[in-house]
C-alpha cells in the first residue's frame, strides 16, 4: 500500500515536470526510489520485532511485550539499526523493478489499458530484472547478517561489518562468481511475487478507476 501509493503520486508529479504528458524512466526511478524509503522507514521497526519473536527461546510471546522491551533497554534506535543496509539493497532494486515495468509497458501495452497478460508479463520481467542486477547486494547482505564461519576464517578482523567490508570478503573467498551466487533461485523467488503483485494492483486500479469514471457520469 505504501509503496504503490507514494509511487503513484510521486510518478505522476515528477513526470508533469520532467516530461510533461508522457512518461519519464527518470521520473519512474525517482518515485521507486522515494517509495522504498517511505516503506523501509515504517517496516523496518515491525522487521525487528519479527526477527527478535522468531529467535530461538525468543523470551517474547506478544507484540507489545517486544517492542516495549526493545524501547525500554536499547531506545528508539534499535528499531532502525539495519534501515541503511536494508536501503542500500531496496533503493536500487525497486529503481529498476518500477524502470523496467513502466519500460516494458510502453513496448507491450502503449495506450497503458487494463491488460492482465501485459501486466502479468511486465511483472515478472521486472522482477527478474532487478533481481539479478542486485544479486551481489543480496548476497553481501545475507554474508552481514550471517556471518558465514568461512568467510569470517578468511576476515582479518574476523568480524565482517558494513557492506563494503562484506563486498570485500566474498571477493576474497569465491572471487567475482560468488557475487553471483543464487541468482537463479533468487529470480525465480521474485517473479512470481512482482507479476502477482502488479496484475492485482491494475485489477483494483482499474476497477476503481472505472467506479470513479460511472460516478462522475452519473452526476
Amino acid at each position: 500500500a505504501l509503496y504503490f501509493a507514494c509511487y503513484e503520486k510521486l510518478k505522476k508529479t515528477l513526470s508533469d515536470v520532467i516530461h510533461a504528458g508522457g512518461n519519464s524512466h527518470v521520473a519512474n526511478g525517482a518515485a521507486g526510489c522515494v517509495a522504498t524509503l517511505l516503506h523501509d522507514a515504517a517496516m523496518n521497526p515491525a522487521e525487528v520485532v519479527k526477527q527478535r519473536m522468531q529467535m530461538y527461546n525468543s523470551p517474547y510471546q506478544r507484540v507489545t511485550d517486544c517492542v516495549r522491551a526493545v524501547w525500554r533497554n536499547e531506545g528508539a534506535g534499535a528499531f532502525y539499526r539495519s534501515y541503511t543496509t536494508q536501503l542500500t539493497m531496496n533503493i536500487p532494486f525497486q529503481a529498476i523493478h518500477f524502470m523496467t515495468y513502466e519500460f516494458l509497458q510502453e513496448q507491450l501495452n502503449p495506450h497503458r489499458q487494463y491488460n492482465p497478460g501485459s501486466h502479468v508479463v511486465s511483472g515478472a520481467c521486472a522482477g527478474a530484472v532487478a533481481a539479478a542486477a542486485t544479486t551481489p547486494l543480496d548476497v553481501c547482505k545475507t554474508l552481514l547478517n550471517t556471518q558465514e564461519s568461512l568467510a569470517l576464517s578468511s576476515n582479518i578482523s574476523g568480524h565482517i561489518t558494513g557492506m563494503a567490508n562484506a563486498f570485500r570478503t566474498v571477493y576474497q573467498v569465491g572471487g567475482v562468481t560468488a557475487y553471483f551466487r543464487g541468482v537463479q533461485a533468487r529470480v525465480i523467488y521474485q517473479m512470481p511475487s512482482t507479476a502477482i503483485a502488479w496484475s492485482v494492483y491494475e485489477f483494483f486500479k482499474y476497477i476503481l478507476t472505472k467506479r470513479q469514471e460511472e460516478r462522475r457520469a452519473g452526476k
